[in-house]
């Protein structure tokens, strides 16, 4: 599946529909513009781009971060900005399931996630998300990516139909607090966004709903949206729309939020996990 495309670097497609590994750049170096614009490029062709083997710095992270746009706030309490691994940069996240003192030092720090969006539940949701790797478990914890875009296109032109034009509700809310478990992240914000969205660079068409936060179709009752957002979440992912990222240490990962869902696969509680997360902001809302 190779596919070199120009003499910057190489571009290997990960899966039909999704994902691609940029080989041969070092992103703790500067890079000139003309590079910075081709893997800008390619993250619109590929949704997600994958660069292998980094040694990042924070400081190299967030250099990163700025070639794809303004870097994104952290809407997370203090608590995950804990001393030490080096320093923590201004704007980076931990997201970990390491404790002290009985404590994660980061956030998300356990078990699965059902697919969704990154802060879909805010007006202007970040465009993109960067994740690099530090310490991985020895099995599990894969991230998956669905192609909103092939959703779209594949999708049953009466399911369509029923979400042309429409807002799909979404709440920040991740699963377990409705199940009573007490164990869930109390939901602090509520947005509505158009169900199928145009990429504002791409202008192509792409779903935007997801079974972890999205709550309601506007317009309609729950028991009137509640059948058609499950058929459309079950669509969204189907094994043939989505790429299973299996991580190694110094792997630095980019999805484009706008067109893509993502889910985590479960991992060893007893074992490590430390990852650094940055965000590039958007600059305009979703739109039909």
């Amino acid at each position: 599946m190779n596919a070199p495309a120009h003499n910057l670097f190489e571009v290997v497609p990960l899966s039909q529909h999704i994902g691609a590994e940029i080989r041969g750049l070092d992103m703790s170096k500067p890079l000139d513009s003309a590079t910075i614009k081709a893997i800008y490029q390619t993250w619109l062709d590929h949704t997600v781009i994958i660069f292998r083997g980094q040694k990042l710095t924070q400081e190299d992270h967030l250099q990163a971060t700025s070639y794809f746009g303004t870097q994104g706030h952290i809407r997370r309490p203090p608590k995950y900005f804990p001393p030490g691994f080096d320093r923590v940069a201004p704007g980076i996240m931990f997201i970990s399931n390491i404790r002290e003192n009985g404590e994660p030092i980061g956030a998300l720090p356990d078990g699965e996630m059902m697919f969704h969006h990154d802060m879909i539940h805010s007006e202007i949701p970040d465009k993109g998300t960067l994740l690099y790797s530090i310490e991985i478990p020895s099995t599990g914890g894969n991230t998956l990516f669905a192609s909103g875009y092939a959703a779209y296109e594949t999708l049953d032109p009466a399911l369509r139909a029923k979400l042309e034009g429409r807002n799909a509700l979404h709440h920040y809310n991740y699963g377990s607090t409705q199940k009573g478990d007490g164990k869930g992240t109390e939901a602090y914000g509520r947005a509505a966004h158009p169900a199928i969205r145009t990429h504002e660079e791409s202008g192509r068409k792409s779903l935007y709903v997801n079974r972890l936060m999205t709550v309601g179709l506007e317009g309609m009752s729950d028991e009137e949206a509640a059948p058609i957002l499950e058929a459309v979440f079950d669509h969204c992912e189907k094994p043939e729309f989505v790429y299973s990222h299996k991580w190694r240490v110094g792997d630095l990962l980019l999805w484009d939020n706008r067109c893509s869902s993502h889910a985590r696969e479960d991992f060893p509680a007893n074992e490590r996990r430390l990852m650094l997360r940055t965000t590039v902001q958007a600059s305009v809302k979703p739109h039909f």
